[in-house]
């Protein structure tokens, strides 16, 4: 196909892993440890480095159209989440970092079979694939952490206002491990999963578009507003602080201690932006330039009490969750299922970030056998992880099967998208031969 298109043969491949999230969810842009693995589907570019200044992109499938641009004039449309911005992201961070003015271009070809708008980091996966092929055909050299960091602040320029927790697991993946990823600075620590368990993802098939939707650069400004007024009561300095994480070193107290401070600190009916103001002692105008993203500025109630209670007791969960990974009880299996049956009744009522879909099929694998299940990656529709014993894989997936897919269309979605054990995959890499 990469004939076809480009009438050439290409130099060398690029793969970058999706990946799915175990716990920690919605925490990483606050400043807390999270705790995914790689899976095994990925974004694969071919790539052919041409004389021309010219990006020339195209996609082996058809609903994504080709696109060209000068590589040296990439403009990202916020507007318009469209598959080739993702690309532009990666090659755009890796060129800003590097100041250069002169690029030269490029024939990309890509691949995928990490299922869209599915919680399953598919855009992530393509920023990050999109950076590694911008630097080997640039023949530069960055470590995996620097290339991560720098992808997680481009993706930013598609208006999401994310945390780093997908790009770093990208790169930084291994197989047979999850890791537990740190921020300020950034690192990862490997978590052996019990062996007497499989991890399971099933697609709700409501597809949850990250960028084209306000809900989730809503909840980024929640918690930074929740963390200023929590500033604020404690006689902290709140032009210092945009996460929640900083309230807690700063008070130099334990997570434990954070959710009471918040219990005594906010209230739990919504804040209105006047209200925030009187707090802070603000005005309007400083609120709306200097405190919310552009496109929070119109919201006119924020929910900050219940954002700041999920994100400290999510952030424990991901510490108990490494924890009993590392002491490896008789019962784990049965205590991570808790962890993750909390973190999704948390992601539920408190940080409402689940869909009703989310809920009945949580409801389904928790029923057919699961000893816990969550939805995982941003939520309001994508998928659910689920911890099965293994020895009753076969009769959940055959359950869930019947009880989810079977008994509405949605059996219409090719199963091996729909419905998976998974394993934890290596990270993102260049190959020379397909």
């Amino acid at each position: 196909m990469f004939n076809s298109k480009f009438g050439s043969v290409p130099k060398f491949y690029v793969r970058a892993p999706g990946r799915v999230n175990i716990i920690g969810e919605h925490i990483d842009y606050c400043g807390y440890s999270v705790l995914p693995m790689a899976v095994e589907q990925d974004m694969l570019i071919a790539v052919e480095p041409v004389k021309t200044h010219v990006l020339q992109l195209a996609n082996t499938n058809p609903l994504y159209l080709d696109f060209s641009t000068s590589a040296n004039n990439i403009q990202i449309d916020k507007t318009k989440p469209l598959w080739h911005n993702y690309f532009l992201c990666g090659f755009k961070g890796i060129q800003e970092h590097f100041g250069l003015s002169d690029v030269t271009g490029m024939n990309c070809l890509v691949d995928g079979n990490i299922p869209p708008s599915s919680g399953l980091s598919s855009s992530s996966a393509l920023v990050c694939c999109a950076g590694l092929v911008t630097l080997t055909v640039l023949g530069m050299n960055l470590s995996k952490v620097e290339l991560a960091e720098i992808c997680a602040k481009s993706e930013h320029y598609i208006g999401t206002e994310g945390g780093g927790m997908d790009q770093s697991i990208s790169f930084l993946a291994e197989e047979g491990t999850a890791k537990l990823i740190e921020f300020s600075p950034l690192r990862a620590t490997d978590v052996k999963l019990p062996s007497g368990a499989v991890f399971v993802i099933a697609n709700s098939c409501v597809e949850m578009n990250k960028a084209a939707t306000s809900h989730f650069n809503i909840r980024v400004m929640e918690c930074r507003l929740a963390a200023k007024l929590l500033a604020k009561h404690k006689c902290l300095p709140q032009e210092e602080v945009l996460r929640l994480e900083e309230v807690q070193a700063k008070l130099g107290v334990s997570l434990e201690e954070m959710l009471l401070i918040t219990e005594d600190a906010l209230h739990s009916e919504p804040y209105s932006p006047e209200e925030i103001c009187r707090c802070l002692g603000i005005s309007l105008q400083e609120l709306k330039t200097q405190i919310l993203s552009p496109s929070t500025q119109d919201v006119l109630s924020f929910k900050l009490y219940q954002r700041a209670k999920h994100v400290y007791s999510e952030a424990a969960r991901v510490l108990q969750f490494k924890k009993i990974c590392e002491e490896a009880p008789d019962n784990t299996v049965q205590l991570l299922g808790e962890l993750m049956n909390q973190s999704h009744v948390s992601c539920r009522d408190m940080y409402e970030c689940s869909c009703p879909e989310l809920d009945q099929l949580v409801d389904i694998c928790r029923k057919s056998g699961a000893q816990g299940s969550r939805l995982t990656g941003a939520g309001w529709g994508g998928c659910t992880v689920s911890i099965v014993p293994a020895d009753k894989l076969s009769s959940f997936l055959a359950n869930v099967h019947e009880a989810y897919y079977q008994r509405s269309n949605r059996s219409l979605v090719p199963e091996k998208q729909s419905l998976f054990a998974t394993k934890p995959g290596g990270g993102a890499l260049v190959f020379l031969e397909a």
